[in-house]
């Protein structure tokens, strides 16, 4: 009263359960008073001027959903009510009366949903909910959690309970207060309150009852989601009536400073759904200073199907733009804009071609999607076709006309159908999008079904336009302006970019009652120095959720690189009784390193077990660590050819070969759109290190509904060192179509343009043995083992004999354009012991490769049969050409030294430590002629000495030149030694990267372990001699253990697999429970 100051607290909303939003509560907030004088001048009508907006903006909305367990009884009729407690305020009690999805709220199993609109109460801290235990004998109620969004805030919480609120159950507590769970917050970018006034026209059944949504889209194509204006059949009765001004307060994505356009349209559903829409208004308030800003976007036309053009979706432009602002004098003052550079409404002619297949057409309503760098069309139904009745058919093309805002140049479409009608499937060839305006056309090369019983049977799917080279996103990962982020306590720490590694996780939950959980789980993978990864959630695929009990599961994820692993944290983000889980173990395998660690955890993560923690810390001192295959990470770049069909979607496997050995098949994954017609797929993966790669091998299988695949090339660029390999082979995979007729291809490495094997014709010849009954009238294949890996199998069948493999006999075989496999190291031959009298007396086989012009003899001399010997009719054998490398005592040793950023003029010596023993020290001197050890450079040196087997360490000293006196402290660093082994040519690295003293003593020195052994081929070669394995099969002690199935076993080791051998014996049952069986294979050294 003192300095007559006037307060206005505008309300103009209702206070009741069946009107507005449901509340019997409101909290107003103060505003100008020239807001409140701004209708008061014009006529009594626009005196109604609602602020609805500038409450909305002061006030925070919160949207709650509540849900009541799965449970018997779960449900209550007592009156519920809830206190939210921010830091700043509390809102006092709310009375939770009108659900929006429910007319019977709290019910067993259900998720009821309200709105609270509350003024400045601070980050919320704590949940209390309660009720009043009327209702008779069903007033008792398990809640299972709350979860609050507020979208002007930018988080949604979630607050977990799980426990009864019942006089008679848990603690007979009927009020409980809730706190967020941290691990389940999201955080977004806030929403801001539009108002959208909708004007329907006054025209003779402009109204309607169907659902309205309403989409704003911003510059560069930011758009908000699709929102409803009406949230239920109430509100949607009251609203949209001839003639009305409808208000809505909406809170959505913020799209920016400029509205682009906006599509409204509706479901038409309800009792004449048609609508006749004259304009909408969107109101915004200003970002800077007292005011808003209202859009107008005329519309002035039907939104049904059964006038003009039958289209119930619009999209609409601005005409006008109206600024009310606050000027410093009090006043408010009101500019009129037209709106200059809208952008124009397009016709955009769709062409639609159908596959020219078995069963391609369909009767199902078919929706289409088209996106531009502009925007996008929103989905439209394709209705009426204008050059088919029939829409839709095999081999046909249907034509359809959309209107839309200029979506700028198009780049994606997304075609679905609802898989409605009886042949549903459909097999869409291609999509052609023509700009009428601009006269552009956008081709879509599609050839893919669309159906739920063929290929990856989805119904949905997007096509990029051809040739397009931006980055594609798979449909997993959604476009919107919402960005989830969970809300992590280590978000704020100094950030260090640590490149990112793929970690693999695998979890075994124990078998007890209650074990398993539906709690998302995560680890935290940590390193020494504070370094550790974000957390790493562990999502199941598809639809899946939580870990049964007894189950194994893997994960992929990736992370930073820690560095060496010192600890794991494993945990999860439950925080109710239910949610408790029983971890057996979890392992931990990081292939870039080449380790696994297995921690036995045996423990409860849950709040009422144990200790009551969720999560847990495990040290890598306690697990078991193995040590893996190390992998590379190569970025694939895949490239499909542009001919007809030739995209895939059957299983494609992938080898590579290298000269340090070669990788097992892996599986290319095809990721819902990965192989398709003209298409470059890149995408990384883990392989081997086997490099420097010679050859690829690929592989499909045949399945799936397009089983033929035109391939172009693969790249593959190793990530570490940047070199790249290109394989080419431009042509089909197929088993009917193209000139090879085949489903496997081997491609030469191309590096710096440069092939790294050649094609050549290999002469193989077989010689049976000179013994009775040494023929063979069953199949023989071979497969031919060398330093670029091998050539997969070769069947014996066309030699120029027609009765082959008979006794004393030689049977030559050609085999031409075979890639070279270099020097040979061994054969595998095997029969499928077919025909009568099957087993075979093998003496010898030769191998002739022509481009080298070398003969390579496998000497074998044993039999290949069930009967005889030891039953085997598979054998190995070594090449007797690499025997007469006779190692002598002395050998000669090739050290390279390189220098880091600290060079030195003094001297140094070196020590080998091998296996066999220890070289005596070599002196490696500095001059002033010849000057060593500069910054940066390789320094090469050699030395004779006693052959030392293995090099496992090294000894490296620092040495004053000339043996003069040391003044002050002077360091060498040292980043590597390779020391290589002349004869055999085997390799020892050392990763050192050290700085090593000056010291005139001999007794100081620095010793380093080897990091990486390179065996050469030759060193491999030599030791291929046979080795018996005995192996141990035991079955095991339960009911239905046994199999009398046959039973093979695959070994691999580093010097690569045995292949597929049979378990078997004479006259003995195997496998029976509880029996131990015993084998003995002979085989190459593995």
């Amino acid at each position: 009263l003192n300095n007559q100051l006037k307060y206005f607290f505008p309300c103009k909303r209702w206070l009741a359960v069946d009107e507005d939003d449901g509340q019997l509560a409101r909290e107003l907030v103060p505003v100008d008073e020239a807001f409140m004088k701004k209708g008061d001048d014009d006529d009594e009508e626009d005196s109604e001027t609602t602020l609805g907006l500038e409450q909305k903006a002061m006030s925070t909305t919160y949207t709650m959903r509540i849900k009541t367990g799965d449970k018997k009884y779960a449900g209550t009729d007592a009156n519920v009510f809830m206190i939210m407690y921010g830091t700043k305020d509390d809102t006092g009690t709310i009375k939770l009366e009108a659900s929006k999805t429910h007319k019977n709220k709290f019910e067993r199993g259900m998720v009821d949903e309200f709105t609270v609109e509350a003024v400045d109460i601070g980050p919320l801290k704590k949940l209390r909910v309660g009720h009043d235990n009327c209702g008779g004998g069903s007033a008792g109620w398990f809640l299972d959690w709350v979860e609050i969004d507020a979208p002007s805030l930018g988080r949604k919480l979630h607050f977990p309970c799980g426990r009864w609120l019942d006089k008679g159950e848990d603690d007979g507590a009927i009020v409980r207060d809730l706190f967020p769970n941290s691990l389940q917050t999201e955080l977004y970018t806030p929403f801001v309150p539009y108002e959208i006034k909708t004007f329907t026209s006054d025209v003779f059944a402009a109204g309607t009852d169907a659902d309205v949504f309403i989409v704003l889209y911003g510059r560069d194509a930011v758009c908000t989601q699709q929102k409803s204006l009406c949230v239920n059949k109430r509100e949607r009765r009251m609203y949209f009536e001839r003639g009305a001004e409808d208000m809505f307060i909406v809170e959505l994505e913020d799209v920016g400073d400029v509205i682009e356009k906006i599509r409204i349209g509706h479901d038409n559903r309800g009792v004449n759904p048609g609508w006749h829409l004259d304009r909408v208004e969107i109101r915004r308030l200003l970002r800077k200073g007292k005011g808003s800003e209202t859009v107008i976007f005329p519309c002035e036309c039907w939104l049904a199907k059964s006038e003009d053009d039958g289209e119930t979706v619009r999209e609409l432009v601005p005409s006008d733009i109206i600024t009310e602002k606050l000027s410093r004098d009090g006043n408010l003052k009101v500019t009129e804009v037209e709106v200059e550079d809208a952008l124009e409404t397009h016709t955009y002619t769709v062409s639609v071609t159908t596959g020219d297949v078995y069963g391609a057409g369909t009767d199902a309503n078919v929706f289409l999607t088209i996106y531009g760098d502009q925007g996008d069309t929103g989905e439209r139904k394709l209705r009426k076709s204008e050059t088919n009745s029939n829409k839709f058919e095999r081999g046909s093309v249907d034509k359809f006309t959309i209107e839309a805002v200029d979506l700028g140049q198009v780049f994606r479409i997304k075609m679905r159908h609802d898989n409605s009608m009886m042949s549903a499937d459909w097999y869409l060839d291609q999509v052609e999008v023509f700009d009428v305006d601009t006269e552009e056309v956008y081709l879509f090369l599609c050839e893919r079904w669309l159906s739920r019983k063929r290929e990856d049977r989805r119904i949905e799917r997007v096509f990029y336009v051809k040739g397009y080279e931006g980055v594609r996103e798979s449909s997993k990962k959604k476009n919107t302006a919402v960005t989830v982020k969970s809300v992590d306590n280590n978000m704020n720490k100094k950030k260090v970019e640590l490149p990112i590694i793929p970690y693999h996780i695998t979890i075994c939950t124990g078998l007890e009652r209650d074990a398993s959980t539906t709690s998302r789980a995560y680890v935290i993978i940590i390193g020494a120095n504070h370094t550790q990864t974000q957390r790493l959630w562990l999502d199941l695929p598809g639809e899946r959720k939580g870990f049964e009990a007894g189950s194994l599961e893997s994960f992929q994820c990736h992370g930073s690189d820690v560095g060496e692993i010192k600890k794991v944290e494993l945990g999860h983000d439950g925080a109710t009784p239910e949610s408790c889980w029983l971890v057996d173990e979890l392992s931990v395998a990081v292939p870039t390193k080449g380790v696994k660690y297995i921690f036995a955890c045996k423990c409860w993560l849950a709040k009422d077990r144990g200790d009551g923690l969720t999560a847990r810390v495990f040290s890598v001192l306690d697990a078991e660590a193995i040590s893996i295959s190390q992998q590379i990470i190569y970025e694939v770049t895949v490239v499909t050819g542009d001919v007809q069909d030739a995209g895939t979607d059957t299983l494609i496997f992938m080898s590579v070969f290298g000269a340090n050995g070669s990788t097992e098949e892996m599986l290319l994954q095809k990721n819902e759109d990965r192989f398709e017609r003209g298409q470059e797929d890149t995408f990384n993966m883990e392989i081997d290190d086997v490099a420097p790669l010679r050859k690829m091998r690929l592989r499909i299988d045949g399945s799936g509904s397009r089983p033929d695949w035109f391939l172009d090339q693969v790249v593959l660029r190793n990530l570490a060192t940047e070199e790249v390999s290109v394989f080419t082979y431009e042509e089909w995979l197929s088993r009917t179509r193209g000139p090879k007729r085949t489903t496997m291809c081997e491609m030469a490495a191309v590096v710096d343009e440069e092939l790294m094997v050649e094609l050549t014709t290999y002469i193989v010849q077989v010689k049976t043995s000179d013994s009775s009954g040494a023929g063979t009238d069953a199949n023989v294949w071979i497969i031919v083992f060398g330093e670029n890996g091998d050539t997969g199998e070769l069947a014996l069948k066309e030699s120029q004999r027609s009765n082959k493999f008979e006794r004393k006999q030689v049977d030559t075989f050609r085999f031409t354009d075979i890639l070279s496999m270099g020097e040979l190291s061994k054969v595998r031959v095997w029969h499928d012991n077919s025909g009568p009298a099957a087993g075979w007396h093998l003496e010898y086989i030769d191998v002739k490769d022509e481009i080298l012009d070398k003969t390579f003899r496998f000497p074998c001399d044993r039999w290949l049969a069930k009967n005889v010997d030891d039953g085997q009719i598979m054998r190995e054998l070594a090449c007797a050409n690499n025997d007469y490398l006779d190692l002598g005592e002395k050998t000669k040793y090739e050290i390279c030294v390189t220098t880091g950023d600290t060079e030195t003029k003094e001297s140094a010596w070196i020590a080998l430590e091998g296996r066999k023993g220890r070289s005596k020290e070599f002196a490696m001197e500095n001059s002033s002629k010849k000057k060593r050890f500069l910054r940066g450079n390789v320094d090469r040196f050699e030395f004779s000495s006693k052959n030392l087997g293995d090099i496992a360490g090294i000894c490296l000293g620092h040495t004053p030149k000339d043996g003069k006196k040391v003044k002050g402290e002077v360091f060498w660093r040292v980043e590597e030694v390779v020391v290589t082994e002349r004869e055999l040519g085997n390799k020892y690295i050392f990763s050192c990267n050290a700085l090593i003293p000056l010291s005139p003593k001999r007794e100081d020195f620095s010793t380093f372990e080897c990091t990486k052994a390179i065996e050469s081929f030759a060193s491999k070669a030599r030791s291929l001699v046979p080795v018996k394995y005995e192996i141990i099969v035991i079955t095991g002690d339960e009911k239905g253990a046994g199999t009398d199935a046959n039973v093979f076993i695959t070994i691999y080791g580093s010097n690569g697999d045995s292949g597929r051998r049979q378990l078997r014996q004479k006259f003995r049952n195997l496998f029976e429970r509880e029996q131990t069986d015993r084998f003995l294979l002979e085989m190459l050294d593995m």
